[in-house]
């Protein structure tokens, strides 16, 4: 498992950021009907036959506010960071493991139901997620057979593909982590790091504070500066005064970076990619881009407005 994977999964191993999952990704109206309070997190390890161990994956339950039903909630942690056609097919492999050890453990008995389960598959790949979510989609159609056709359907939670609108819906801790994830500027990564500090401020978050300082020195600070020696830090308050010495550093250093990259690679590339790279960047301004690349800042202006970056 990568060190991105380890933090991730640290992470929703919290009961905090699965009710957010639910509350603010997960906009269904059985939702409403379960008692979030008491989200339990399971055995997470199914054995298949030819014995590949599903440790990397989640299992969590919550019980119904009526009845107190249990429903599963599968996550599936290995991160894809590319699209899987097959996902369908493994979430029916996995889906049917479960409920293989719920009957072998006893905890579904003869004469009882199955309970639902709902799977979840967490994506934050570069391209959108493309393959089908549906186990139909994969199985060839052939009259006659259809009503034998197994069925089953899962969540993916694209993190590139969600907008801001939908981001600040969610309006809680994993919002934050999904903004996180979206290589922000050192300005925008402080500003994160002050809200999700003033979030989860209460001593019943302690644990999930450090799990979120762990996945913040060991993956998103050596995205944002690679190569750069940076002392681990220990919770998120150290987090946000060590952010605020060294984001002005930090920013310059990237228009510094962004203004050699644009006139060093001017033979090589064309001038428009080159426009289009700084403009992401997000921390040059439309004069600076237009001295590196040789453009007016009406076309950098433009650029602008077409790649949506206004």
């Amino acid at each position: 498992m990568s060190t991105h994977d380890g933090a991730y999964k640290h992470i929703f191993s919290h009961a905090q950021i699965v009710r957010d999952l639910l509350t603010g990704f997960v906009r269904e109206s059985w939702v409403g009907l379960l008692d979030l309070d008491t989200l339990e997190l399971t055995k997470n390890s199914y054995v298949t036959d030819d014995l590949r161990d599903r440790a990397d994956d989640l299992v969590w339950r919550v019980r119904t506010r009526e009845g107190g039903d249990w429903l599963y909630v599968y996550l599936l942690i290995e991160f894809q960071s590319r699209v899987d056609p097959w996902m369908a097919l493994r979430i029916l492999v996995y889906t049917g493991l479960l409920y293989q050890d719920l009957v072998k453990s006893g905890q579904v008995r003869s004469g009882q139901r199955l309970p639902p389960v709902f799977p979840v598959v967490i994506y934050n790949g570069d391209s959108p997620w493309s393959a089908g979510t549906e186990l139909a989609e994969l199985i060839e159609p052939l009259p006659g057979l259809k009503a034998y056709r197994p069925s089953q359907r899962h969540l993916v939670l694209d993190e590139g593909r969600l907008d801001e609108d939908e981001i600040a819906a969610g309006n809680n801790a994993l919002a934050e982590m999904i903004r996180l994830e979206r290589s922000p500027t050192p300005a925008e990564l402080q500003a994160i790091v002050a809200r999700l500090t003033r979030r989860l401020a209460e001593p019943r978050h302690d644990s999930l504070r450090r799990a979120l300082v762990v996945w913040l020195n060991r993956v998103v600070l050596r995205r944002l500066v690679p190569g750069e020696r940076i002392d681990e830090v220990h919770d998120l308050q150290e987090m946000g005064a060590m952010l605020a010495e060294r984001v002005v550093e930090w920013t310059e250093n990237w228009k510094q970076q962004g203004l050699q990259e644009g006139r060093l690679k001017g033979l090589q590339e064309s001038r428009r990619s080159i426009a289009l790279r700084l403009i992401a960047l997000g921390v040059l301004s439309d004069e600076q881009i237009a001295e590196a690349t040789q453009f007016s800042l009406e076309e950098i202006r433009n650029l602008r407005e077409q790649t949506g970056h206004v």
